[in-house]
Formats: C-alpha cells, structure tokens, sequence
C-alpha cells in the first residue's frame, strides 16, 4: 500500500490482550452483582472506550455503577502487566521495518490513557509511535475523531493512511472518515465480521499484513 502513516489498534492487533481484558470485566462485573454473560459478550466491546462497552452489555447502567466497575476492573486488569512476550510475533518487526521505510506509525485505541501509557513502555513499543490517541480523551470508536486528529497531526488526508484493526469498530471507523483498512483475523472478530466494513484487506498472518503494506 501507498500510504504515509499506518495506524495500529492497540488491544488484539498488537498485543495478545483479548481474553485478560475479557476475564477482568467479567470478573469485575459479576464480583458486584451483574449478571454474568456469556464470555463472547465481554470479546465483542474490546475496542469500544470502557463508557459505551459497559452501556452495550448493561444497558441502562449509570455513571456511578461504571465507576464502580471501572475501579474493579482496573484491579484486575493492571494485576498483570504487558511484557514484550504478549506482543504478537513479528509485530514489532512490522513497526521497525515501517519506520525504516519512512513510514509514520500511530496508535488508536480504545483503552484509557492510564492503560496505554504503561503499555507502551511495559511492551516496549512505545518508541516506534509519533502520536497515540485513547478514547477517554476523545470519542470512543467507531467515531473517527480519534483518525481525524491522528491525520491532522501529520498533515495528510485519510487516503494517506491506513487503519489496521481486529474489530468491526476499527474498520467501521476508519470507513466513516474514508480511510482504507486493513483487518486482522488474530483478535476479536473474524472475517465474515470485519467485510462488512470494505477494508482494503483482511489477512490472517503478520506475513499476510507485511505483504499487503509492501515490507
């Protein structure tokens, strides 16, 4: 592909994150009272800021009840901390060869400042970034205010970049800002999900995504 800057997802693109985030909500949930879900419902809101994924599986919930389960599942999340092993293989290959290309890398995540940050020092990824964006301090996916500060930052049009993502959200908002994506099969939704979204590409394996941006 043609294009200046690649935008990653963080959670399930990135870092093989998918289930600890899927068991700390639903151990924080259930540990307050909430009904328990099946294990599909808490996978399928990982990429949603943590406002509008707790609103999807308990509608009707209020602010005061997410801060409580906020906190809860904070405990259990942070417990364990990402490590340079929880980075899927060859995915910080792609980020150094795309920087050795010239080619700007960016982030667009779901997850909360707080998360991110340790993350990307914990992972040891955090170098390859020149700009990350979280939904708590934007708009949650599939808004594209996150891509549209994102492409302001480095000065191009959504034709110039590409968002790389796991789920229906990261494509869904990068259709909604015409920015071409590209879905990867490795961390929530599968193929028959993420072609609804017109992506350039859905590939299954880091060789498939390094072929598909020409490394």
């Amino acid at each position: 592909m043609d294009v200046k800057v690649v935008i990653f997802d963080w959670d399930g693109t990135l870092v093989d994150s998918v289930e600890h985030i899927a068991g700390s909500l639903h151990q924080a949930a259930t540990e307050l009272g909430y009904p328990e879900l099946e294990r599909e419902a808490y996978r399928d809101i990982i990429g949603l800021g943590m406002i509008e994924a707790l609103e999807k599986l308990y509608p009707g919930i209020s602010r005061e009840e997410m801060n409580i389960i906020r906190e809860r599942y904070a405990r259990y999340f942070f417990a364990k901390v990402t490590t340079p092993q929880n980075v899927f293989e060859g995915m910080a290959e792609v980020l150094a060869d795309l920087r050795v290309g010239g080619r700007g890398c960016s982030v667009a995540t779901g997850k909360s400042r707080r998360g991110l940050e340790g993350a990307l020092v914990s992972s040891g990824l955090g170098s390859h970034f020149d700009i990350t964006r979280c939904a708590d301090e934007t708009r949650s996916k599939p808004d594209p205010a996150m891509l549209a500060e994102i492409i302001r930052f480095y000065g191009i049009e959504p034709s110039q970049a590409v968002m790389i993502g796991d789920t229906r959200y990261d494509l869904d908002m990068a259709q909604r800002i015409g920015m071409p994506s590209i879905g990867v099969e490795w961390g929530v939704h599968k193929r028959d999900v993420l072609g609804h979204y017109s992506p350039h590409a859905i590939v299954d394996s880091v060789k498939d995504l390094r072929d598909v941006l020409g490394l």
